[in-house]
C-alpha cells in the first residue's frame, strides 16, 4: 500500500469501470488489479490510471456532426496537459481575480457535512489546496496524467488523492461522494446531458453536483492548419445560459438552481484593485448589483442537488 499512502481512502472508492468490481493494490506489480477481470491498471507517483484504452469513444458534438469530423476528447486533453500551464503564475491580475472569485463561489456552496470532494477536470488542483485544510477528503481527476500527478505532489495530505480517469467512465462506486465539483468542464466534452447524468449517479443522498461555466459565450472559429476545418477557441463546444442548460437535468429526482456572476463591466473598470480586498460576501453584493444594472455576466454557476 506505500504507493497509496497518500490519499489511501480513494482505494474504499475504486472500482473496475468495466466490470464494475472491486480493485486490489498489488505490491509487487505496484499495480491496481480488478478482482473481476483480473486486469491491471498502472499508477503514475501513487496517482492511479484507469482509463478504458479500448472504449475511448469517439463522440460528436455539435460542430464535429456538421463538418463530418471526429473528437477523440481522451487523445486531445492528454495533449493538451502537456502544453498548457495551468499555474496560473503567469495571468494578469484582472484574470487572476476573475478566477479567485469564480473558486470562491464554488468553495461557498461545499457545506461542513460534505466529506469526500470529486474535482474533475482538476488542473492546478485549486480545489484540493482551498479544501484540505477544513478536514476535507479531496479527489483530484482530471483525463490528462500530468495534472493529478502535479496536484498530489503539491499537496502531499492523507486526505488528498489523485486520479487520471475519463470523465464518462469514472472508476468509482455509485452514491460514493459527497460533492462534484465540474469547474470549467461542461463547456469542452462533446455530450453533456450523459456527463451530467454520470456524475449525479456517483453522488450521495442530498449530495452536490457544482458546475460552472462561461455565460452566454460567443464561441469564435479558426481554421485548423492539420485539417482545415473550423475548430472553436479554447475547445469550447458548448455556450450556455440558465435556459439552455436546463435541458440537460430536466429527471427526477433532483433539485438545481443557477447564478449569473462576475459581470465584465465591474472587470473591465479594473475595480479588482480596489475589491480584491474585500471578501467574496461583500464583493458578490456589487456584482450582483453590476449584473442588475448592465447585464454582462461572464459566468454561469448551476448547483444540482440530489434528492
Amino acid at each position: 500500500m506505500d504507493q497509496l499512502a497518500n490519499g489511501n481512502f480513494l482505494l474504499e472508492l475504486l472500482i473496475d469501470p468495466e466490470t464494475g468490481g472491486s480493485l486490489l493494490y498489488d505490491q509487487v506489480s505496484n499495480t491496481l488489479v480488478s478482482i473481476k477481470s483480473g486486469k491491471k491498471f498502472s499508477l503514475i507517483e501513487s496517482v492511479p490510471r484507469i482509463i478504458l484504452e479500448v472504449n475511448q469513444r469517439i463522440l460528436k458534438s455539435g460542430i464535429h456532426r456538421e463538418y463530418d469530423s471526429y473528437f477523440n476528447y481522451i487523445d486531445h486533453y492528454q495533449k493538451d496537459a502537456v502544453l498548457s500551464d495551468y499555474s496560473e503564475n503567469n495571468l494578469p491580475g484582472i484574470t487572476k481575480d476573475e478566477i479567485r472569485r469564480l473558486h470562491e463561489s464554488v468553495i461557498k456552496e461545499i457545506t461542513e457535512e460534505m466529506s469526500v470532494i470529486l474535482d474533475i477536470g482538476c488542473g492546478n488542483g485549486w480545489a484540493s489546496k482551498k479544501l484540505i485544510p477544513s478536514g476535507k477528503k479531496v479527489i483530484s481527476m482530471d483525463i490528462s496524467s500530468d495534472n493529478p500527478v502535479r496536484a498530489v505532489r503539491e499537496e502531499r495530505h492523507e486526505n488528498h488523492a489523485g486520479l487520471i480517469a475519463d470523465a464518462y467512465n469514472i472508476p468509482l462506486k455509485e452514491a460514493s461522494v459527497d460533492c462534484i465539483i465540474a469547474s470549467e468542464v461542461l463547456e469542452h466534452v462533446p455530450d453533456p446531458e450523459t456527463l451530467i447524468t454520470g456524475l449525479i449517479n456517483l453522488l450521495k443522498h442530498k449530495g452536490k453536483l457544482i458546475i460552472t461555466v462561461p455565460y452566454d459565450e460567443k464561441i469564435e472559429y479558426n481554421l485548423c492548419v492539420h485539417c482545415n476545418r473550423p475548430t472553436p477557441r479554447f475547445a469550447h463546444l458548448h455556450s450556455f445560459d440558465e435556459n439552455n442548460i436546463g435541458r440537460f437535468i430536466l429527471e427526477k429526482g433532483i433539485t438545481w438552481k443557477s447564478k449569473r456572476f462576475i459581470n465584465k463591466y465591474l472587470l473591465q473598470i479594473r475595480s479588482h484593485v480596489i475589491l480584491k480586498f474585500l471578501p467574496f460576501s461583500y464583493w458578490k453584493h456589487i456584482d450582483n448589483l453590476f449584473n442588475s444594472l448592465f447585464r454582462k455576466p461572464m459566468r454561469l454557476q448551476l448547483v444540482i442537488i440530489k434528492s
